[in-house]
């Protein structure tokens, strides 16, 4: 923090400075002033430069914008179908190779899978069999021969043996079998053998049931409807509902997949037993035949452990429908529908539905890989070779496959999944780990793996995820969240902002990422996985440390001289700016939306902080080298500099845009001190520079008025270098207050210097423009030049807004206290006022020369008014002078501002009156015909230059010369009596504010007796009478009389006794004096009272006088006039001595040689005059 004393010392230097700006524009210029008043031709290429450097300031200061601009158009470009670039992140990553015989034993499994297909294909499944060995003999590479022999393999080993899952689920809407509108529903399945033709057209004519009677199906001679005893499956019974839920799972083994039927009753239970006990204890029976029999022996069991009324038929079970299911007709995937209750009979009533699901799957294959491995396993590599092939053959944005496979792969697939068993978690799963792992390598859709990932989440169930499923699940997140982590880290190689198709796969990746997360089945197999946010941080923090160096790399900016690697760190910054535009416009959305991580944040200040310590050391390296005394700022270091001061204030912006937390306490915080000296030389450079560009502006401009505009191009141009300069401050936005007040005092200065050079070049080329120049032109050349000047003045007058000079007031004020605050406000406004003196000074130079100009015509004119007749009309004779005066006018209120055109006006409104002075002056004494002309001369005048209020003020007008010439032309106009009256009231005006004088006092007393008319005067004593003997003091006597002479004809002057050798005489004397009330009632009406030094031998010496009106005394009314007069208090007249010659009536009375009183008058104030001089 700067000192008070420091402050102040650098305050007053800066005030000297600015206080000798008018000084240093008087002195002689020199060679090493970077601006002389009297420019010579500028060279070529130094106006050049300047303007290239301008330009290249300017270009600076944009240099944001620019780059806002570059960002648009970079992700307007990126909307083109570019593909992305490759994303080989794993480098160390190998995929496991399948060994041929692997491949030969993974081809004998899926041949055997088609061999063994079964259910009902879908539609988009493939139905030929010769198609399905077509595909799989070029999804793993086979030749016919090999194929031929592993096809006559399959086809000797043992079919499969298929089993059937059967989950019962619910029902809904059953029929109401019980008195209370409910039933209590139980379900009895199993699986019919299969049959021949004869006898389905039979079962067609009859419902099968598992409670027939016992006559009927001892009347059946087949013995294809035995059911063992382990076939039949119960339910649980669900009391009072009509809507059960069971959810109970049963397997069946099938004999024969294409005639077997699924049979399956729901009956309404009304024993107190349970059926499926019974059902239980039953099976442990063996040897039982034919459905009748072994229904009647389950209810025999039934009624045996149920109550003593279980054997009536008012307690059997009530049917409520059934359902048969041929297994031929099963989908591939089985059922997972609701099916429709069926009656035993036309004449049943049956209602509702029951939700099954439905699979076969195989319990033994013949296959030599299925005796050594899991279903899980040998799924998971077919699926693979599959994902392979398949994707090599994807010709059109193989980058953006979606994991689609052709008909034959998903027939193969889909039938191999359903043999095995898996279930759709398994499946999930499975396809999961296939397609990440192939990912790795070559690369698919994201949104393909976030769907796997949603699959899983869905059939999530931490029960079935044990063992090495659970260990494989674990290792896929593992390696996939790595290799996603490895991409963030090199995102901006991989997912660049050019391309719209790297940008979406890389939201998609990233919403992967943050779903993995949140998953049930990631917490639960990756439970020490839980802070991936953390580890997403890391890779982001990580990647941008790299990228950075990356930079570093490849601009070597610790290479070459000192102003190439400045150059070099200013592309970095830049660099590293429009990353963090980026990671702003796009990537921080993409971050945030999908795994809640601030990107933008942690690159910023991972970033920020490597730029802060290169660009600290860098900077260093340059304050030791400007630190010498050889060394100097050269212009291009000067603008590198600047550059990278601006390019580090863009990217120091970006904290805005952080959260509160994370802007504090930031590398770049007080990164403005690392510049402060270079600072210094850069603003002397801008001054230099813009010396050269005014003095190019003042040579080539023409002094013509641009476009609808007063003034010229210099001025335009002027003001277009202060702007630039203006806003190359405002661009450093300089943070400290307190400290930017050096900076800010040099601006004002340099800002000041050059407008005060401006306008003394100006006035000089008008000088050099003057000769040979009509007066038309040549005013109009010089209205635009005093224009010039005021639009720079009027410019630099918002200096104090532009710069903020309040607000620095404000911070020394809180750093230094008011003392800093005033020194501040004295040093800037002391410059700023300074300027515009000068800037004025300069203007009133060249309203000079105006007036110069003019001076012969309006002497002319003048002289014409003086020397017309009496005979001449008053208008005649100014009319010559208010033609010249308006044809002036209008050249002037055509080409003037309307500041200007006051100033001119009214300088030449001044110049008139002292030129009417001047004639009257050199006329006193003449006819009052010649002073009344002047008088209406003055007035038109008057009414001319304030032209109703639209140019001069009248206030203004009527002030100065025009109050002397009104009173010399009123005065002139006057008798020589007025004039004597008027130098007595002035005398007695004079009198009223004389305030203890050197000259002394007389103390009077004065009174009135009005019925006598007599004037009693009472003088008293006097008091600090000056010194007019050698002897250091005087003989005073007082002289007393009634003035003036020609009111008071009668009157005699009357006098003291002399008092010798005293300055505080004391008289005590009585006069009396004879005074009318027509005589008192005049204003100018006075007692004058006269102190002389007596002398024996020479005249006597005027010592002082004073006056008093005598309508303080005599007046109706005052107390010096009434009965009581005589006690009234004395009066203290304060003396005085005025030259009487140098007041215009004297010289007015003079000048009237024939009027023997005004001569008299004269006369007598000589005498005392001339006493004073011999004193």
């Amino acid at each position: 923090m700067t000192t008070l004393l420091d402050l102040k010392s650098s305050v007053l230097r800066q005030v000297q400075r600015s206080q000798s700006l008018r000084s240093r524009r008087e002195a002689p210029p020199t060679a090493s002033s970077p601006l002389t008043p009297c420019p010579e031709p500028l060279p070529r290429r130094v106006s050049e430069e300047s303007v290239e450097f301008f330009e290249r300031v300017n270009a600076i200061l944009h240099k944001q914008e620019n780059m806002l601009q570059a960002a648009q158009a970079e992700c307007e470009r990126g909307a083109c179908t570019v593909p992305p670039p490759q994303e080989h992140a794993d480098q160390s990553f190998i995929p496991d190779r399948i060994s041929r015989t692997e491949l030969d034993l993974l081809y004998e499994e899926a041949v055997y899978t088609v061999v063994n297909r079964v259910g009902v294909p879908q539609p988009e499944h493939v139905k030929s069999d010769e198609e399905l060995f077509a595909y799989l003999l070029k999804v793993f590479d086979m030749g016919e021969e090999e194929q031929d022999i592993i096809l006559q393999k399959v086809q000797e080993s043992k079919r499969a043996t298929f089993s059937l899952r059967v989950s019962v689920m619910k029902a809904k809407s059953l029929m109401a079998k019980d008195a209370n509108g409910y039933s209590d529903p139980y379900c009895m399945l199993g699986i019919l053998v299969g049959q021949s033709p004869r006898e389905l057209e039979d079962k067609k004519e009859r419902k099968f049931s598992f409670r027939k009677r016992k006559e009927k199906l001892e009347k059946r001679s087949s013995t294809k409807e035995v059911l063992p005893a382990r076939c039949i499956q119960v339910t649980e019974v669900k009391p009072e509902t009509l809507n059960p839920v069971w959810d109970e799972h049963f397997v069946f083994e099938i004999d024969d997949v294409h005639s077997d039927l699924l049979h399956l009753d729901i009956w309404d239970h009304d024993d107190d037993v349970s059926v499926a006990e019974a059902c239980k204890k039953l099976n442990e029976v063996s040897g039982l035949r034919g459905m009748g029999r072994y229904f009647k022996q389950i209810a025999k069991s039934v009624r045996s452990n149920g109550s003593a009324s279980s054997g009536s038929e008012e307690n059997a079970d009530d049917f409520l429908g059934c359902i048969n299911i041929p297994m031929n007709e099963m989908p591939v995937v089985g059922y997972d529908t609701w099916f429709k209750l069926e009656p035993r009979s036309s004449t049943s009533k049956v209602q509702g539905e029951c939700h099954l699901i439905l699979k076969l799957f195989t319990c033994k294959r013949d296959t030599d890989l299925s005796k050594k491995d899991s279903n899980v396993s040998i799924h998971k590599k077919m699926l693979s070779q599959i994902v392979e092939y398949e994707h090599t053959h994807v010709k059109r944005e193989p980058y953006n496959w979606n994991g689609q496979v052709c008909p034959a792969a998903w027939t193969v697939l889909t039938h191999h999944a359903v043999q095995t068993d898996l279930s759709p978690l398994q499946q999930a799963i499975i396809r999961w780990q296939c397609y990440s792992s192939h990912h790795r390598t070559q690369r698919v859709c994201y949104s393909l793996l976030l769907r796997l990932l949603r699959t899983i989440d869905a059939e999530w169930d931490p029960v079935a995820v044990r063992g090495d499923l659970e260990r494989q699940l674990s290792d896929s997140f593992r390696l996939y969240t790595e290799h996603c982590l490895c991409l963030m880290k090199n995102m901006r190689q991989v997912f660049p902002c050019t391309s719209a198709a790297a940008i979406t796969r890389y939201e998609l990746m990233l919403r992967g990422i943050g779903y993995i997360q949140n998953m049930r089945a990631f917490k639960t197999v990756c439970p020490l996985r839980n802070e991936l946010h953390l580890d997403i941080t890391t890779a982001v923090k990580k990647g941008s440390a790299e990228w950075y160096e990356s930079l570093i790399t490849l601009y070597k900016p610790e290479e070459g001289t000192l102003e190439d690697q400045l150059k070099k760190l200013v592309q970095v910054v830049d660099d590293v700016i429009a990353d963090v535009q980026r990671a702003q416009n796009i990537y921080n959305k993409l971050f945030y939306s999908a795994v809640k991580v601030d990107f933008l944040s942690i690159s910023y200040r991972q970033l920020e902080k490597q730029v802060a310590d290169d660009v600290n050391v860098a900077m260093e390296r340059v304050c030791g080298t400007l630190e010498q005394e050889t060394s100097r700022l050269t212009q291009t270091m000067g603008e590198t500099i600047f550059e990278l001061f601006m390019s580090l204030q863009i990217l120091k912006g970006f904290r805005e845009f952080l959260p509160l937390k994370d802007a504090k306490m930031l590398a770049l915080t007080g990164f403005h001190n690392w510049f402060k000296s270079s600072i210094h030389k850069w603003l002397q450079i801008i001054h230099d520079r813009s010396c050269d560009r005014i003095r190019k502006a003042v040579e080539t401009d023409k002094l013509e008025p641009v476009q609808q505009a007063k003034h010229s191009s210099s001025a335009v141009e002027v003001t277009a270098c202060f702007s630039q300069v203006r806003e190359i401050w405002l661009q450093l936005g300089w943070p400290d207050s307190a400290g930017a007040f050096i900076f800010i005092t040099r601006l004002t200065d340099n800002f000041c210097s050059e407008a005060v050079c401006y306008s003394e070049m100006i006035t000089r080329k008008i000088e050099r423009n003057q000769l040979g120049r009509d007066h038309k032109s040549f005013t109009v050349q010089l209205c635009i030049a005093l224009n010039n000047t005021e639009h720079v003045r009027v410019f630099l007058g918002q200096l104090p807004r532009d710069l903020d000079w309040q607000g620095v007031e404000r911070a020394m004020e809180e750093s230094c206290g008011p003392d800093g605050k005033e020194q501040v406000y004295k040093a800037l406004n002391g410059q700023l006022f300074n300027m515009d003196q000068d800037l004025q000074r300069e203007a009133k130079r060249l309203i000079a020369l105006l007036t110069d100009k003019m001076l012969p015509e309006l002497r002319r004119y003048i002289q014409h008014i003086s020397l017309s007749p009496d005979s001449i009309n008053n208008d005649d004779a100014v009319s010559p002078l208010m033609k010249y005066l308006q044809d002036t006018m209008s050249i002037l209120t055509e080409n003037l501002v309307k500041e200007n055109l006051t100033r001119v006006l009214q300088s030449m409104w001044e110049l008139l009156l002292r030129m009417i002075l001047d004639a009257i002056a050199e006329n006193r004494g003449v006819q009052v015909e010649f002073y009344n002309r002047f008088q209406y001369t003055v007035e038109t005048l008057l009414q001319f230059f304030h032209a109703k209020g639209e140019h001069l003020v009248l206030e203004d007008m009527k002030s100065g010369d025009y109050k002397a010439l009104d009173e010399e032309l009123r005065l002139n106009k006057c008798s020589s009596f007025e004039l004597i009256e008027q130098y007595y009231l002035e005398k007695i005006s004079l009198q009223k504010t004389l305030k203890h004088t050197r000259y002394g006092r007389i103390s009077v007393k004065c009174y009135y007796d009005a019925p006598e008319q007599r004037l009693t005067v009472e003088i008293l004593h006097a008091a600090d009478i000056i010194a007019l003997d050698a002897n250091g003091l005087s003989d005073p006597f007082v002289i007393v009389e009634l003035c003036p002479h020609h009111l008071f004809p009668l009157a005699k002057s009357q006098r003291t006794q002399v008092k010798l050798k005293t300055l505080h005489p004391v008289f005590d004397e009585l006069f009396y004096f004879h005074v009318s009330p027509e005589q008192y009632r005049h204003r100018y009406a006075c007692l004058t009272f006269t102190v002389m030094d007596y002398d024996w031998l020479s005249t006597n010496d005027f010592a002082g006088e004073a006056v008093a009106p005598l309508s303080d005394f005599c007046w109706p009314g005052r107390p010096n006039a009434s009965a009581a007069g005589k006690s009234v208090q004395p009066i203290i007249l304060h003396l005085s001595r005025s030259k009487p010659s140098e007041k215009p009536i004297m010289r007015m009375l003079d000048a009237r040689i024939g009027d023997r009183e005004a001569q008299e008058f004269v006369r007598r104030l000589k005498e005392i005059e001339k006493s004073m001089e011999e004193e």
